[in-house]
């Protein structure tokens, strides 16, 4: 058996420009410490997949974190909204004065502000999320789960789900409960790339025993 594509390739598809490993491409931009990205987890976009952190990450000013693990796909413009999208909502108006400066800036700071921002994004390991989906802040998306297109994950999404809509909804559940369990106990993401080849036509045509004997 030929040796697994390279995780630390740009392009694990040369003659298909449009898809990027998403671990290479983040380690491009250093400057941006808080969006993480696991081994062979890939970023498709029909136009410029490079600009990932720029049209799909959005209002990221170094709050909040978004951590994406092993083995996701992320299709065209599935956006991650950060904290700093939120404006605070106590008081009759949403209007973010601290930011304008001058008199505005001076009369409350922003570190009185009574913001509530959101906590990390967390998007675990073997999750599709599809076209044009948005994801808010303090979300987190279960090893396993598909996310529709377009859909708003404005809550926690369990492992194995599939979720569509505004908000999104739990669709159905890929697997039962025993199933679920099995897998999640198996974890195979964090086998070495080499067991994973190995267990792929398992994976892929659903053959639990044949997975558990891998």
């Amino acid at each position: 058996m030929t040796a697994p594509p390279d995780p630390d390739a740009l392009h694990p598809m040369p003659e298909h420009p449009g898809m990027v490993f998403l671990k290479p491409l983040l380690a491009r931009s250093p400057q941006v410490a808080n969006v993480i990205a696991g081994d062979f987890s890939y970023y498709h976009d029909h136009e410029d997949p490079l600009r990932f952190l720029e049209l799909c990450v959005r209002y990221n000013y170094g709050f909040g974190s978004l951590a994406i693990g092993r083995y996701c796909a992320v299709a065209h413009r599935a956006t991650f909204l950060m904290p700093c999208a939120n404006h605070a909502m106590v008081g009759p108006s949403t209007y973010p004065f601290g930011i304008m400066g001058g008199a505005f800036a001076e009369a409350l700071p922003l570190a009185e502000y009574p913001w509530r921002g959101g906590g990390p994004i967390v998007v675990g390991n073997d999750v599709w999320l599809g076209t044009e989906c948005l994801v808010l802040p303090g979300v987190t998306i279960g090893h396993g789960a598909v996310v529709a297109a377009r859909a708003v994950v404005a809550k926690d999404v369990p492992p194995y789900a599939v979720v569509a809509g505004n908000p999104a909804r739990v669709v159905r559940m890929r697997f039962d409960a025993d199933t679920i369990a099995g897998l999640l106990d198996i974890a195979w993401w964090d086998w070495p790339a080499e067991r994973v080849a190995r267990a792929v036509p398992a994976l892929v045509k659903g053959d639990l025993a044949a997975l558990t004997r891998a």
